[in-house]
């Protein structure tokens, strides 16, 4: 029976969450977490994870089950058994549901040779993900779907990033709908206020993108930490947040801001390589999991 197995990358944002909804710049990396999908011919549509097995089910697996009835468009999709294994917490802003989105579209363009190119991956996996949260930057499933550093919506591949990045989890959910629901309403109540601090976000990014060519993560861990301020400004941040950040900071990080929608999930420590374990330990010391991690070039790709 033929398999296919495909797998694509969590990610980390240095700047730019939330203002990039509105328009603005924001960098993002890929990082060497990554969700695996194995395809395989059936009869019937099952999908498996450690979340249970399963048909099309749009509340259990709504991002792989509207993958499936969306590839069926595009080819004859009589039966299709899809198993998941992932390295990517999820809800937590590390791109867990472009991962699963983008891994499963290359598994079935590849299985049902469809001629999907790159592109047309990372498109079709950001209107599904808009489908399901209502307001979705194409940022997660681009960088998802081709791997490295990326500034957008230029879309510019930025120098590789080579200091440690550690990530901590504070292990509560957040949603990211609810999240960005709540930035849209603060800026319709208070505009003169709010969209300033978007658009100095924008600006924090463009800056960085300088630092990041020059490999200058002190630099880029001061501009991280005044964005960090600016998401705290807007109602994003968390007292579980606030407790891994200051911690990674303290312990010798360049710096440590959330990543993604915030309000829970993650945070991210640029560290020197030296540092990432102390930084890491520090971390758990105050109640977060950790995880060392690097960034990686490598988007959606096959594995053998």
């Amino acid at each position: 029976m033929q398999k296919i197995t495909c797998s694509a990358p969590g990610k980390i944002y240095l700047f730019g969450e939330h203002a990039v909804v509105y328009g603005e710049s924001a960098i993002c990396c890929a990082v060497d977490l990554r969700t695996q999908v194995q395809a395989c011919l059936s009869d019937t549509v099952q999908i498996s994870s450690v979340l249970g097995d399963t048909g099309i089910d749009h509340d259990r697996y709504p991002y792989v089950s509207s993958v499936v009835e969306k590839m069926s468009e595009i080819t004859d999709i009589k039966g299709i058994k899809l198993c998941i294994k992932s390295d990517i917490p999820v809800g937590s802003g590390l791109g867990s549901s472009a991962a699963v989105t983008i891994a499963t579209i290359q598994a079935l363009n590849l299985l049902f040779e469809c001629g999907l190119g790159a592109e047309d991956i990372a498109t079709l996996g950001h209107s599904i993900e808009k489908k399901i949260q209502g307001v979705a930057s194409s940022t997660d499933t681009y960088v998802s779907t081709m791997g490295g550093v990326v500034m957008v919506p230029l879309k510019k591949k930025l120098h590789i990033i080579d200091c440690g990045i550690v990530i901590g989890n504070t292990g509560k959910f957040s949603s990211t709908r609810q999240l960005v629901s709540n930035v849209a309403q603060l800026k319709k109540n208070y505009p003169k206020i709010i969209d300033p601090i978007l658009s100095t976000i924008g600006r924090i990014s463009l800056t960085g993108e300088k630092m990041v060519a020059k490999k200058e993560y002190e630099s880029i861990g001061v501009l991280m930490n005044i964005n960090q301020g600016l998401l705290d400004a807007i109602g994003v941040s968390s007292p579980e947040l606030a407790d891994l950040i200051y911690a990674a900071r303290n312990a010798g990080a360049y710096s440590a801001k959330i990543t993604g929608a915030g309000g829970g999930g993650c945070m991210v420590a640029l560290t020197p390589l030296s540092e990432a374990e102390q930084v890491a330990s520090a971390i758990t010391r105050v109640g977060g999991k950790a995880i060392i991690t690097k960034v990686t070039e490598h988007g959606v790709r096959v594995e053998h």
